[in-house]
């Protein structure tokens, strides 16, 4: 399996289970062996790690937007 499509499947599955998502790779694991049907280990495993990038990544950008708010608001 290429990057491009492990990359879209985790975006994909971003958007749906935000919520149930997590930074801890072995838990993302355990939610990529439920929800998607892959033979193959090592493939679980690209994505399960790419999505706990991936969710890190979105939360440093939430937390990065919040505190770009609270500056914004603090100057007015």
């Amino acid at each position: 399996m290429y990057t491009k499509d492990i990359k879209r499947i985790v975006i994909q599955l971003y958007e749906k289970f935000k919520d149930q998502l997590s930074t801890d790779f072995e838990t993302n694991k355990k939610f990529v062996d439920k929800y998607i049907d892959i033979q193959s280990k090592k493939v679980r495993n690209r994505i399960a790690g790419y999505l706990t990038r991936y969710v890190k990544m979105q939360k440093s950008l939430a937390k990065k937007e919040t505190k770009e708010e609270y500056v914004e608001e603090e100057n007015e």
